[in-house]
């Protein structure tokens, strides 16, 4: 067979710069009239499943779809780049591509996300609908799959995680939340914690992930209970390279029990003297001992996971507000940002009121050194790979940000990244504003361009609704098949108690 020929420069994703995604030509008739008949099919198309015990020797087909290409590319070198920061084994980047060219619901999931990136990137040439298709598709499939007691469930945990993380990059995520519970109960279906291996372990760590970065920009507390992870937190100093991933699993729960202890900040004084004195204490405790946890995952980690090189802010030619942290590898990068971040909150968390001169200074300093390191990190990054990380911890960061070149740099920051991944952080950039008390200084051209919003896109008006802080994550509150109001209702059926293929053996945990 001959070699199936990529999309030409001028249709591939990889040509950056302002024309950047360019239309594939008649690609995107082509797919839609396959959609079209996908969705006319009783059936998805059957492909041959291997016992793992057998060795397979007859090999799915490979793309043919020029479209389909475009977008299975795009989902391995710029979605599932993020979603395999945390996983030594690139999952989502590097095998389940390949089981998704046997198992339909899998492709379509992935196509999604594949076309929802292009639709962030350049949303004239790749309208939103068409991801909407696949995922449609993706979502019916699996939900027929979830009425059959001898289901794949891992297979069915894995899709939905994909489809999740479609949720997330879609502009309306908290209108469209079908699988973001969905994932969660599935994954908890299959017994994966912290201790999961494979393809387990690497849904579980994008899953509890991607919920820590919406409790970080809600204020919340994380739904599933970092105590219950399973994880082994023995942190002994290491000499040598090597278990960067661990180690950022490590520093992922001390950010999530810090990012909970925010989101339990008292918010009214006890009734007696004695009992706020009480309660200020035990905050006080857990304060110090998260403190300590962090110090202590600083001076374990190995050599590889420090920084090669850490430049002050405006030394030789650079312009940079912040220094210029350089880290190699990418987990590692995602991991010093999970660890500055920390640092940030206990700055910025210190329980205890009425404090010195001293300690609020050192508090301030604590908080402001950490921020400035986050700054630098993002600042200077040329991996795009950790963007979902870098867009929550730089938001973090920059609510400390009091100089007004730090601030502006800040802004520019986000519009970078917004150019070059897609992600919306507009938002983020009002917010922040609004924090830094720039309202009214922008009074005239936030109202120019509200009018422009409403005239260009009425439905994009008053999207991101407001929530209550302090709360633990409301999405996730019916997250469990045993809730009052489980996801999937109408179509999940409990998964038969001799289903072989319920706690790994299918063909994904063997990839």
């Amino acid at each position: 067979m001959g070699h199936q020929q990529i999309p030409t420069p001028q249709s591939s994703y990889q040509t950056y710069g302002g024309n950047m995604y360019q239309a594939p030509g008649t690609g995107f008739e082509d797919a839609m009239q396959q959609m079209s008949v996908y969705g006319t099919q009783s059936q998805p198309q059957q492909y041959p499943r291997q016992s793992l015990s057998q060795p397979n020797n007859e090999y799915p087909a490979p793309l043919q779809n020029r479209t389909e290409v475009l977008y299975m590319q795009v989902f391995v070198e710029e979605v599932g780049l993020w979603m395999d920061s945390m996983d030594a084994e690139k999952h989502f980047s590097r095998l389940i591509p390949f089981q998704a060219l046997q198992e339909p619901m899998l492709k379509y999931a992935i196509l999604a996300c594949g076309v929802r990136h292009l639709t962030l990137v350049n949303p004239t040439s790749y309208p939103e609908e068409h991801a909407l298709n696949y995922y449609n598709s993706a979502t019916q499939l699996l939900l027929k799959s979830l009425q059959n007691p001898d289901r794949d469930s891992i297979l069915c945990a894995t899709t939905a995680t994909i489809l999740n993380v479609y949720e997330v990059m879609s502009e309306k995520a908290l209108q469209r939340m079908n699988h973001i519970a969905g994932a969660r109960a599935l994954i908890k279906e299959c017994r994966w914690d912290a201790n999961a291996t494979g393809i387990g372990a690497a849904c579980f760590w994008l899953n509890v992930g991607l919920e820590l970065f919406s409790c970080l920009h809600f204020n919340w507390g994380i739904a599933w209970d970092p105590d219950t992870w399973g994880i082994e937190m023995t942190m002994n100093p290491q000499a040598v390279g090597g278990n960067e991933e661990d180690w950022t699993h490590k520093i992922l729960w001390i950010l999530a029990k810090v990012t909970n202890f925010r989101s339990k900040a008292p918010r009214f004084q006890e009734q007696t003297v004695q009992a706020e004195q009480l309660r200020m204490q035990q905050r006080y405790q857990e304060w110090l001992g998260l403190k300590q946890f962090c110090e202590r995952w600083e001076r374990c980690v190995p050599p590889t996971m420090h920084a090669m090189a850490n430049i002050p802010a405006y030394v030789g030619t650079s312009k940079s507000a912040f220094p210029e942290v350089w880290f190699i590898k990418r987990t590692t990068i995602v991991a010093n940002l999970f660890y500055h971040t920390a640092m940030a909150l206990l700055g910025a968390v210190y329980p205890i009121t009425n404090i010195d001169q001293q300690t609020a200074a050192e508090m301030a300093e604590l908080r402001q050194y950490h921020s400035r390191q986050i700054c630098g990190i993002v600042a200077h990054v040329k991996d795009r790979g950790v963007a979902s990380a870098s867009i929550r911890c730089l938001a973090v960061a920059a609510d400390s940000l009091t100089i007004r070149r730090e601030q502006d740099e800040v802004l520019e920051i986000f519009e970078k990244i917004k150019k070059e991944t897609g992600w919306r952080v507009d938002f983020i950039g009002n917010e922040l504003k609004e924090k830094w008390g720039w309202k009214t200084e922008y009074d005239d051209n936030a109202a120019s361009a509200f009018y422009q919003q409403i005239q260009a896109a009425p439905p994009a008006v008053n999207s991101r609704p407001k929530f209550p802080s302090g709360i633990v994550n409301p999405l996730y509150q019916n997250a469990d098949f045993a809730a009052s109001n489980p996801p999937y209702q109408g179509s999940y059926v409990p998964p038969a108690l001799h289903n072989p293929r319920m706690f790994g053996f299918t063909g994904i945990a063997a990839m």
